[in-house]
């Protein structure tokens, strides 16, 4: 095979944003109660509006994981994400970790959650990230409830070892997650490299943004030629703000937020220039079609893909911008 040819058969890779605040992370939770959000000066609105622009630059399209709090105060901004050819899905309404929640509290934090995002812009979600990939070992049960309030896929399974999140040994390239209910859910790792016996996390958020560009260059060389599989790349529109307001958290949590803020658009850009991205709902679609999937979700991707494409028609100049 040529190796124009080979390019030319390569997937497209998943483009993921999680659309929060900055002052909502987890690293500052105890630093900020979630009763004075209202009273911290947003960005949410501006930052995200920044990323859709780099992203129309690069005429890539992602799957963006709304906050419902932040759906609810700014349905605006929930309409222009749609409008602008992305997907739609679900980040939780308080960020809060599921491992901290009660099953009937994940339950109703998600179903106020998906109700205000689908109200804002009139389209269905199906797709669903934990706060801070807080879905882990101790609560898997939350796959079972996700699935159960319609739900098809979930990207919330890291399969690495870390002191907040993470299912070390989880698997590393999608599949379908058995409930213990007996439904499915297709589940979408980020993307991690498998070093030295151990998975290292690369091409998402704070790895994007602290580690070198040549380890997400790996990352992606390695999915590409080795696995024939998506890369998952995230990030949060605060990465791309270095002037945000600055809270004095622990020295790893200031580590962790704000290094290299002011280096991640230029990273995100050039990710974007040398690789090409689709949403979520198009890999099911594709799955779908090459029975990839169980039935229920094959059915529930070919409806999310209409409901998509009803809404695009529907936005005077938008269409498949």
């Amino acid at each position: 095979m040529k190796e124009s040819d080979f390019k030319a058969a390569r997937k497209n890779h998943v483009l993921s944003v999680d659309v929060e605040d900055y002052f909502q992370v987890e690293a500052f939770a105890g630093l900020v109660d979630r009763d004075s959000w209202d009273k911290w000066p947003s960005r949410v609105v501006v930052n995200t509006q920044r990323v859709l622009d780099l992203f129309d630059e690069h005429n890539a399209k992602g799957t963006f994981f709304i906050v419902g709090w932040v759906a609810e105060r700014f349905p605006h901004l929930v309409r222009d994400i749609q409008s602008r050819g992305h997907e739609l899905a679900c980040h939780s309404y308080w960020h809060r970790t599921v491992y901290s929640l009660s099953p009937e509290e994940f339950r109703l934090d998600t179903q106020r959650a998906k109700q205000v995002i689908e109200d804002a812009a009139g389209v269905a979600v199906y797709g669903y990230r934990a706060p801070s990939w807080s879905i882990t070992n101790s609560c898997l049960w939350a796959l079972d409830i996700l699935a159960e309030e319609g739900f098809t896929y979930d990207s919330s399974i890291y399969p690495i070892h870390h002191d907040l999140y993470g299912v070390p040994g989880a698997q590393r390239l999608p599949y379908t997650h058995t409930c213990g209910n007996g439904m499915k859910l297709r589940e979408y790792p980020p993307a991690t490299l498998r070093m030295m016996g151990t998975n290292f996390p690369a091409a998402g958020g704070g790895y994007l943004r602290i580690f070198p560009s040549a380890l997400t260059e790996l990352a992606f060389r390695k999915f590409e030629n080795e696995y024939q599989e998506r890369v998952v790349v995230y990030l949060h529109p605060w990465e791309v703000d270095p002037e945000q307001p600055r809270i004095q958290g622990s020295l790893k949590s200031r580590f962790r937020h704000y290094t290299n803020l002011g280096r991640m658009h230029a990273k995100v850009n050039a990710v974007l220039s040398r690789h090409k991205f689709e949403r979520f709902s198009d890999v099911m679609a594709a799955e779908a079609k090459t029975n990839a999937l169980p039935q229920d979700a094959s059915k529930a991707a070919d409806h999310a893909e209409e409901v998509f494409a009803h809404a695009q028609a529907a936005v005077p100049g938008r269409g498949n911008q």
